[in-house]
């Protein structure tokens, strides 16, 4: 196997070997690179036999550098393999409850433990063979985010409906005896894994501290589109309150002992209790904060020390604020914040009820373009409008309906700034700046 490079960095020693764009990489001190992770690992060596088919013709390279020296190759393929694909059936899968008609690219169900690595994807380790396993020790690789959802042997495999899920806790153990640092995930479903089974599991999962660095709790999304699913049902004020404080009584405990909670309930739970989110050293450095564990308060927090700043000025200016259900009154309290430094800001807040997935998804990030237009069209809007980026995909262009932000900004007849998730940027942005 080969892989096509496809870019040779300017000044690199790629370049200065004569490599070129087309020419192919063979292996690297004899060992086939199947995937970037290979590359990365073989790369570090200082000294290096680099085996490169140039022009049909297999060229050996003797090379001495420096450990940290990379040599600039890009490829064609960034995994320069196919991306593995989820084999499991689990009850609470967002993927099968998309409706037809959607990009193709979000029917694919990634189960990839290199994107956990590259990308910081979460997986279920039930695509891994011992042969993975081991590379991923020998590698180093780490940290790896793992999607536990329950440590009993047999829920998981009812859970996910896949026999070699009842490994999980022998491959997490093999991991921690390694040194490989781990972050968890599980997704919470009401009457199946909550309760006594949550205790265990981050009991479970704490025991392996500090190797297990932190693990979330994030409850199962449920759209409208479950015809022929496992019966979810969702979760109210009293269960997320019952889960907030299972989650921080066990988290109290793990402080004491080890210095950190590592066990945290995500911002939706917080809103759905109607209770106020931790503060900024309840979240020990945010490390699940791409999971919407603690992003509430890191926004707000940023946002503080960004008006801490700011002279301010009654300077009149107007926006109106898109989000999802779940942060409307939480956007509200911000905007309030930057009135008072900026007096002259008027603002709108306008909570887009999800009809696309159904009523009971109230993130942001699930917000489709047809419904802001079918819910905004025709109304006496500000002069313009700001998304989180979280809307859309990576690229920034389309919503997950495939509909691009032009077309919602042509529908509406305003402009559409987009917000990422920093609270000195979205000051900026509220600003016009």
């Amino acid at each position: 196997m080969a892989s096509v490079i496809t870019k040779v960095m300017p000044d690199s020693l790629g370049e200065e070997l004569g490599l070129k764009p087309g020419d192919k990489l063979i292996s690297m001190n004899g060992n086939p690179i199947q995937d970037v992770i290979d590359y990365m690992y073989y790369e570090a060596a200082e000294d290096l036999s680099l085996l490169v088919e140039i022009d049909g013709e297999d060229v050996l390279f003797e090379i001495e550098k420096d450990s940290e020296e990379p040599l600039g190759l890009d490829f064609e393929d960034y995994l320069m393999d196919r991306q593995r694909s989820c084999k499991n059936k689990c009850i609470f899968c967002f993927i099968d409850q998309l409706p037809k008609g959607l990009r193709e690219t979000l029917y694919f169900k990634d189960d990839d433990a290199r994107l956990s690595f590259l990308m910081g994807n979460y997986i279920t380790l039930t695509n891994l063979s011992d042969k993975d396993l081991e590379r991923i020790i020998k590698m180093r690789i780490s940290p790896i985010n793992v999607s536990v959802h329950s440590t009993d042997p047999e829920l998981r495999v009812r859970m996910m409906a896949n026999p070699k899920a009842a490994r999980i806790n022998e491959i997490l153990n093999r991991f921690y005896d390694a040194g490989i640092e781990m972050n968890c995930q599980i997704v919470l479903c009401k009457g199946v894994n909550d309760g006594a089974h949550l205790e265990k599991s981050l009991r479970d999962l704490a025991a392996l501290s500090p190797m297990v660095r932190s693990t979330s709790v994030v409850p199962v999304g449920i759209s409208n589109h479950r015809e022929g699913l496992y019966p979810l049902v969702p979760f109210e004020k009293e269960d997320a309150l019952e889960v907030i404080e299972l989650i921080e009584g066990i988290g109290r405990e793990q402080r004491n002992k080890n210095g950190v909670a590592g066990c945290y309930a995500s911002d939706e739970f917080y809103v759905l209790a109607e209770k106020e989110v931790p503060t900024e050293a309840d979240y020990d450095g945010y490390p699940q904060i791409e999971n919407g564990v603690g992003l509430m308060r890191s926004l707000q927090v940023e946002m503080e020390e960004a008006l801490a700043c700011e002279k301010g000025n009654d300077t009149p200016c107007e926006v109106g604020i898109v989000t999802g259900v779940l942060a409307a009154d939480y956007m509200k309290m911000l905007m309030e914040m930057i009135q008072t430094r900026f007096s002259g800001l008027r603002f709108e807040i306008y909570p887009i009820v999800n009809h696309f997935f159904g009523e009971k998804i109230t993130v942001s990030g699930l917000v489709t373009g047809t419904d802001i237009v079918n819910q905004l069209k025709g109304k006496a809007l500000p002069s313009r409008l700001l998304i989180p980026s979280s809307m859309l995909r990576a690229e920034q262009d389309l919503f997950l309906d495939s509909m691009s932000l032009e077309e919602v900004s042509v529908a509406l007849e305003r402009p559409i700034a987009i917000s990422m998730n920093d609270g000195s940027d979205l000051l900026n942005k509220v600003l016009g700046r």
